[in-house]
């Protein structure tokens, strides 16, 4: 069993993976340094342009790697442990990571969930996944397809239309979960259980979430492990 402290880093790490994973299908590719991840280039819609690695990571390690020309830079502060109002900065929202242990039984979903294998798949999850905003659902690109370290997940009713979903990312001990949302009319509960079913049974699955959000989660066997913050450049 990997202990928490163990687990929060796992975690952070791969979640970090995924934004430079995000970032290089976009061809914006970032840095890992020893505190932090960063990008020399503003970063693609709702993907942070720094992460901190660990809890001691500074202003410096954050704010020296990223572009600030113009308002809209942010920050994941892993371990909620910075204060960059100082720095212009202001806290755009709070969330609790998430961590589910490896072996445990998943819950049964309704429909067909599998990984996603074609563009025009894609194309078709990421509308379900932005509620039809174009603009949002061009954040997914077809390169992600070829990486094999992520896996679109996507559940399916008998007729084809798309239950709901979620962005599976591979780092060897752990899956990370992220993007997972449910279309109209299915319990998230049951995303929750679909898209797990995808994950390998000896992962253990990471993630976070915050708000309305984090009670499905805890439903289908997650627990929290650790605070973090997301700071915006106003």
């Amino acid at each position: 069993m990997i202990t928490e402290p163990a687990v929060l880093r796992d975690a952070v790490r791969n979640n970090a993976a995924w934004c430079d994973t995000m970032c290089r299908a976009h061809g914006l590719p970032g840095a890992f340094g020893p505190r932090a991840w960063t990008s020399p280039r503003r970063t693609p819609l709702y993907y942070p342009d720094a992460v901190t690695l660990t809890g001691d990571a500074g202003t410096p390690d954050v704010l020296d790697g990223i572009d600030r020309a113009a308002p809209g830079a942010s920050v994941k502060d892993s371990h909620a442990r910075l204060d960059l109002a100082a720095e212009g900065f202001r806290l755009l929202f709070e969330a609790e990571w998430i961590h589910r242990p490896a072996g445990l039984a998943v819950p049964s979903a309704p429909g067909d969930w599998r990984p996603v294998r074609t563009p025009d798949a894609l194309a078709a999850w990421a509308l379900a996944w932005s509620g039809g905003d174009t603009e949002d659902a061009a954040l997914f690109r077809p390169e992600l397809l070829a990486d094999p370290a992520t896996t679109i997940a996507a559940g399916y009713d008998s007729e084809g239309r798309i239950l709901g979903g979620a962005v599976l990312s591979d780092s060897g001990a752990v899956t990370g979960v992220s993007n997972l949302f449910a279309a109209d009319g299915t319990d998230p509960a049951d995303a929750w259980a679909g898209c797990l079913a995808l994950v390998a049974p000896e992962r253990h699955a990471v993630g976070y979430e915050s708000g309305d959000d984090l009670p499905p989660a805890l439903e289908t066997g997650f627990t929290t492990v650790g605070g973090l913050r997301v700071w915006l450049d106003a």
